[in-house]
């Protein structure tokens, strides 16, 4: 059963004063906020964090001294490391910040609506078992970032060190092992199905067995599944056809 959540308790991280008292304030609009601490520094923030317990931290990247990156670095040493949220100008460093577990990467100038999505983000992720989150892939498009929710993805296969997330408009390459999606993945409906293929189940649009073969149609084309993977990958779509199944991703 779900409670109440407390107001947030947020931290702003910017050494510009204009950026920073313009995000404290915006911050400090959203309801879901209860009190914004704000810093001109990533060292004086790890400062104020020594003392002071916060929900999130929304951070600037490009700052003398410690980077916003480099502050998500130490954060992510604690044991119950706060949510970070990167707000920037530069788009280059998304996949960075991804590879460090951002909830949200913003980009300046920031607007109402896309920071109340980063909020929403923190607030799902200091609340794992009420709501069920989705991973967002940052991916680079032509000197661009784009990013591409989990639930778009119909299935990924493995290109040496890197995998190609496949949807319904295309592509993307992105710097991940098949097996690391494979791993975090999985409670998303996610399955492997061959060496080189992880495919999402609800995308799955038919399945076809030929001569003892065993191949599954995702947006019109037939993927072959190894013997390996083939009996577990019949129970799962079994088991999500039956009422009362596994639960949806």
């Amino acid at each position: 059963m779900s409670t109440e959540t407390r107001p947030l308790r947020v931290l702003v991280v910017d050494d510009e004063a204009p950026a920073l008292d313009e995000l404290a304030w915006l911050l400090g609009r959203d309801g879901r906020v209860g009190e914004v601490l704000a810093t001109a520094s990533a060292a004086e923030a790890l400062r104020v964090l020594q003392e002071e317990g916060v929900d999130a931290v929304f951070t600037d990247i490009h700052m003398p001294g410690l980077t916003g990156l480099d502050l998500a670095r130490a954060l992510s040493r604690l044991k119950e490391p706060p949510p970070v949220v990167f707000v920037t100008a530069y788009d280059e460093h998304a996949v960075a910040a991804f590879d460090l577990n951002a909830v949200d990467y913003v980009l300046k100038p920031v607007r109402d609506d896309r920071l109340a999505e980063a909020v929403r983000r923190v607030v799902d992720a200091r609340s794992p078992g009420d709501v069920d989150t989705e991973d967002t892939i940052a991916v680079e498009l032509g000197g661009r970032t784009r990013f591409v929710p989990r639930s778009e993805v119909h299935y990924v296969e493995a290109q040496g060190d890197y995998a190609r997330l496949h949807t319904s408009e295309g592509s993307h390459l992105v710097r991940a092992p098949l097996t690391s999606l494979e791993e975090q993945w999985r409670e998303a409906g996610f399955v492997r199905i061959h060496r080189s293929l992880l495919v999402s189940l609800s995308h799955v649009e038919e399945v076809r067995t030929d001569a003892g073969r065993f191949t599954v149609v995702v947006d019109g084309r037939a993927l072959a599944v190894s013997r390996r993977h083939t009996r577990e990958l019949r129970d799962l779509l079994v088991r999500r056809a039956r009422p009362g199944g596994a639960p949806r991703p």
